[in-house]
């Protein structure tokens, strides 16, 4: 078969995707990947992937941009002739989803998460669920990360419950994230988060955390892995990350295409999200033995078990994550490793890459 792949950037593709990659290809299917292009694209087509730019504006909400891109996405689906388009992000999925109807070819949708135009109220949200509503309606399957995004999608009519499935995530690879051994109990312990630098990730309040804790534990370190220069419009700008650094709040550590040494040098990994599809980062961790704290929403919920993996906290409340982060600090250095080890263990029952590739072929076995 010729399967087509879109999201809003290549490197979507090639960090969250890779498995059904290589899983299809392995399979002697041929895949073209259509999205925006970034540096990731080297590494699609060392997949051995076809790359096709897509000319999207990611953060528009402009209506006429919007039929642009409807007409791009017909454009090139009548031209590849794929025989079935899996698809991630809202506008992808939306438009991508209205284009293959008119074209008929098959198209499976993963919904990743909502965005802020989905949850921020008022004509917004009542357009985002008309297009949702028009764009999935003769679909035969979209999938969901989590069951909270599902229902709320079932319960505003905007698919049908014989569409829904659920996915645990993008899944992760258990041998490459593999778990390492937990630092010593006297070495000062390291809270990481790992995010681009966006209000919506929790970011202001894990440094407002941050300066808490530090005042009972002036030992503790809290660190920030991620891009500060993210097309988005709740992105963080660099200066004010420096600030937070010169000022002693946190660690900025940049980016890095690796993100195991600095999993394997932290004690907690954090994620105070305000709404996540499956968090990918604190999947991760998990499977490397690490205890995670993140907030009680939809998406996060889905992969802490609370105070027995790592510890839940309110959403978008500094002193709730303060609070968790100083009972994870007083736990015994054993109670520490056990959350870890019962971490890896849930990724191993619940998230398996495996769980995913399967799901994709039974779904695409049914389409075409």
């Amino acid at each position: 078969m010729h399967i087509l792949m879109t999201a809003n950037s290549a490197w979507n593709i090639v960090n969250f995707r890779r498995p059904i990659v290589r899983a299809f290809l392995e399979a002697g299917h041929s895949i073209t990947v259509l999205a925006p292009p970034d540096e990731s694209i080297i590494e699609i087509e060392r997949l051995g992937c076809v790359f096709i730019p897509l000319a999207m504006n990611v953060k528009s909400l402009n209506p006429l941009d919007d039929l642009k891109l409807l007409r791009v996405f017909r454009s090139i689906f009548r031209l590849e002739k794929p025989d079935v388009v899996l698809s991630y992000t809202i506008k992808n999925n939306i438009f991508g989803a209205m284009a293959a109807t008119s074209c008929r070819i098959p198209f499976i949708p993963n919904v990743t998460g909502l965005g802020t135009a989905f949850l921020s109220g008022g004509i917004l949200q009542t357009l985002a669920e008309r297009l949702y509503r028009q764009a999935f309606a003769r679909l035969p399957v979209v999938f969901f990360q989590n069951e909270d995004d599902r229902d709320l999608f079932l319960r505003r009519g905007l698919i049908r419950n014989n569409q829904a499935q659920i996915l645990p995530g993008s899944g992760i690879n258990l041998s490459y994230f593999s778990p390492v051994n937990f630092p010593t109990s006297d070495a000062p312990p390291v809270f990481l988060m790992i995010a681009r630098v966006l209000r919506d990730k929790g970011v202001v309040e894990f440094v407002e955390a941050a300066r808490t804790v530090k005042r009972a534990h002036p030992e503790a370190v809290f660190q920030l892995l991620g891009a500060t220069d993210a097309e988005n419009r709740s992105a963080i700008g660099p200066a004010t990350v420096r600030q937070w650094g010169e000022e002693g709040d946190i660690h900025y550590l940049g980016t890095t295409k690796d993100v195991r040494p600095a999993i394997a040098a932290a004690h907690c990994v954090v994620l105070p999200s305000y709404r996540e599809g499956a968090p990918r980062t604190l999947i991760e961790a998990a499977a490397m033995a690490r205890p995670i704290i993140a907030t009680d929403v939809p998406g996060c919920r889905s992969v802490v078990d609370d105070r027995k993996t790592g510890f839940l906290c309110q959403p978008q409340n500094s002193a709730s994550l303060a609070h968790v982060c100083i009972q994870f600090l007083e736990l015994s250095h054993n109670a520490k490793l056990a959350m870890g080890i019962a971490g890896r263990t849930k990724m191993e029952c619940e998230f398996d890459e495996g769980i995913i590739v399967e799901a994709y072929r039974e779904a695409i076995a049914n389409v075409t």
